[in-house]
């Protein structure tokens, strides 16, 4: 299953970078999220294991690569192992 992917509107609502999945589809749609260093305002841009995502959290930008794609939106350190941080 090295392939499988999810939408990245889905990826920040489980891994809790977003309260809801429409809260993390504005987000997405008003450009204020990078994929692979790329300005992405799609929610079905596809998200997997190795990609690198900018977002904006609290004014300032976080970098984290996503290590395992969640299959829910579990508890915080159930999301927090989904993805590393970069800076």
């Amino acid at each position: 299953m090295a392939d499988s992917t999810i939408r990245i509107d889905q990826f920040l609502c489980f891994a809790r970078f977003a309260r809801s999945r429409s809260i993390a589809q504005a987000l997405v749609g008003e450009g204020h999220i990078r994929l692979d260093g790329r300005a992405i305002r799609k929610p079905s841009a596809q998200v997997r294991v190795g990609s690198v995502l900018g977002l904006p959290v609290s004014g300032q930008v976080r970098v984290v690569r996503v290590e395992a794609l969640p299959g829910r939106r579990g508890p915080a350190p159930e999301a927090q192992s989904c993805y590393t941080d970069l800076v």
